[in-house]
């Protein structure tokens, strides 16, 4: 008897996709090495351009001064 193999299936729409694209190439490693960091930085400039890109394909309507209020409840 063949048992069929157990499949999970998430939905993440075209962010999770984006988001995977990003980390697949290492944009934030890439900007990270080359911008250093700062002791007093809380997030790294390679994470900002990764939510600034994830945030500019998901609410190209929204003004950017709402670009902080995608993030909460997210970190």
């Amino acid at each position: 008897m063949k048992t069929e193999p157990q499949v999970d299936v998430k939905d993440i729409d075209h962010l999770g996709i984006i988001a995977g694209i990003i980390d697949e190439i290492g944009i934030v490693e890439i900007i990270n090495q080359e911008l250093g960091t700062h002791a007093q930085e809380k997030v790294s400039a390679g994470l900002v351009v990764k939510a600034m890109i994830i945030n500019c394909m998901g609410f190209l309507s929204a003004p950017l001064y709402l670009f902080s209020q995608f993030f909460v409840g997210n970190l």
